[in-house]
């Protein structure tokens, strides 16, 4: 079976769950219309089906390559990508006034999750591109705009972002690539940097890499950076690609996954390079593209989660031993909680988008601050089922998930670095616990009393699954307070597992409103809330632990 795009997943989502209407009734949104939304829906759903899952087994068995300096896409990515771009699919929440469709970023991610889980080795060139398209809205000079932001919308060329360095990781303020004022208004930027998805590809005309680099005698660490728009081909007057930049890739990593996806070691040798914004403030602009990649991470993992469940599913319906294996109660069991947590992480994701359109189109610190602090959450949890759905559905498929001819095992090893890039899942945590609870908790308690609220009116219906819902949350709000408490070494060590338990009771909470909206959907927010939510029960008792055992730990009891 090949992969199906789940369109009527994402209408029932955004009508009833996560509604898509009070977006749609500002202003900014008004074009996202019931009718819009079931085109954009459709069609985004019979491109995935037919132009990119056939691509995804390609990418894998015949990895992108560098030729004579020039990175080779495999075969029948550029029509694909040629598909995606001439369907305006890149700009489709990018601003009007460049040519971009300026719809909610909610309906992107719908679009970005059915990519991802038709072929996510293609899915993140067009992904990288939106988040500079993002950056440069947001950033840069009205000449750069209109320069740039025409031909990335378009797809004619495709945009990358180049942080990490080989000293230079999550630490980027350890960078050392500089950039030197020539006088004139450009810059000269030398530096290497390793990591850059998409980096090169004989696919778009010009490949416009962000790059953070250090201006002479900047202030060391993150306040002394800044960005740099660094073009593979100078535009030349009439903003046609133009002469060779001084910039090249060094070499491509060998991956565990996404081969079809090229990860470039990239090499600039006084490269001409146009500041993004103002000068030492390139983490800000940078941030603008991270923030909006760490949302889109997150939708990717869910995508390939949704690719391995129906792979899985599929196999277990023909599959026979001592019957059909999809029979079997422990299949039964994969099959369920996998369905479950693809829909609570999906559920999740379009919060976090949702959110973001309305503190765009409404304003508002709450919604602000509502995105805020769902993004980390989305990120890792949406990555984390990415990784546990497509290594269960190997385990649906026996000895043959091992087998590579099968397909199973490459939704394991493309989704593996979900939970690595755009900060690592650890990071997302610290920053859930820092930053976005640098209110006193504010944004999180009132995520909490909406789950109370909306259990409380499931009562009368669902009494058994809504106390438990209802009890978790107050649970939960406890620990929240408990951690408020900690000092930041204390809340850090227990960050990760506090984010999975905050997860896990959003899942409740949405499963328990698909189960309100239609009643068919009860039985498997039943599976959830009584198999999957009591999970969060034991997050908890690790993330009050503290740090103390931990530090307790010699070097020599860890090895090293």
């Amino acid at each position: 079976m090949s992969y199906r795009a789940p369109v009527g997943e994402f209408r029932f989502i955004l009508d009833e769950v996560v509604p898509l209407a009070p977006v749609a009734a500002e202003a900014r949104f008004a074009e996202a219309t019931p009718e819009t939304v079931e085109a954009i829906l459709t069609e985004a759903g019979r491109m995935c089906d037919t132009a990119l899952a056939p691509l995804n087994r390609a990418g894998d068995l015949h990895p992108a390559r560098l030729e004579n300096g020039v990175v080779r896409a495999t075969p029948g990515f550029a029509d694909a990508y040629r598909t995606i771009a001439e369907g305006g699919w890149i700009g489709l929440a990018a601003g009007p006034e460049h040519g971009g469709m300026g719809l909610p970023q909610a309906l992107n991610m719908a679009v970005n999750d059915m990519m991802s889980g038709a072929c996510l080795a293609l899915q993140l060139n067009p992904l990288l591109s939106q988040g500079q398209i993002e950056a440069l809205e947001h950033h840069a000079s009205p000449e750069m705009q209109a320069l740039y932001l025409p031909r990335l919308i378009s797809g004619e060329w495709s945009g990358t972002m180049n942080l990490t360095e080989p000293q230079a990781g999550s630490d980027v303020g350890a960078l050392r690539s500089k950039a030197e004022p020539r006088g004139d208004g450009t810059y000269a930027i030398t530096g290497q940097k390793i990591f850059i998805s998409w980096g090169d590809s004989d696919i778009t005309a010009n490949v416009c890499h962000l790059v953070l680099a250090r201006l002479p005698g900047a202030a060391a660490g993150t306040r002394g950076i800044s960005l740099f728009m660094v073009p593979k081909y100078l535009p030349d007057a009439d903003g046609n690609p133009g002469a060779a930049n001084s910039l090249k890739v060094v070499s491509l990593e060998h991956k565990m996954g996404l081969h079809g996806s090229p990860t470039c070691v990239m090499a600039f040798e006084g490269a001409t390079g146009f500041l993004v914004g103002a000068e030492n403030r390139g983490m800000a602009a940078m941030f603008t593209m991270m923030n909006n990649a760490r949302l889109a991470v997150g939708v990717q993992g869910i995508g390939v989660a949704e690719a391995a469940l129906q792979k899985a599913t599929a196999y277990a319906a023909e599959r026979a031993q001592m019957g059909v294996i999809a029979g079997h109660p422990d299949v039964r069991r994969m099959l369920a909680t996998m369905r479950a947590d693809v829909f609570a992480a999906r559920s999740i994701a379009l919060a976090c988008a949702v959110a973001l359109d309305m503190a765009r189109a409404a304003g508002g610190a709450d919604w602000a601050a509502r995105a805020a602090f769902l993004t980390p959450i989305a990120k890792a949890f949406g990555t984390e089922v990415g990784i546990r759905v497509s290594e269960t559905g190997v385990q649906v498929h026996g000895g043959m998930g091992y087998v590579e001819e099968t397909g199973a095992a490459q939704f394991c090893r493309d989704v593996r670095v979900t939970a690595i890039y755009e900060g690592t899942n650890g990071i997302q945590a610290l920053d859930l616990v820092g930053r976005k609870m640098a209110d006193g908790g504010e944004a999180a308690f009132r995520l909490l009393q909406e789950i109370e609220d909306g259990a409380e009116d499931a009562r009368a219906r669902l009494p058994d699954l809504a106390g438990k819902v209802w009890a978790a949350a107050e649970t939960l709000r406890e620990a929240t307070e408990t951690l408020l408490a900690q000092d930041m070494p204390d809340r850090s060590a227990g960050a990760v597992a506090y984010l999975m338990a905050f997860a896990r009771v959003l899942g409740a909470h949405y499963h328990l409103r698909a189960a309100l909206a239609d009643p068919t959907r009860e039985k498997l927010a039943r599976v959830y809330i009584l198999r999957l939510l009591p999970h969060y029960a034991a997050h908890l008792v690790e993330a009050r632990a503290g740090l103390g055992d931990l530090s307790a730990l010699s070097d020599a009891d860890l090895g090293l």
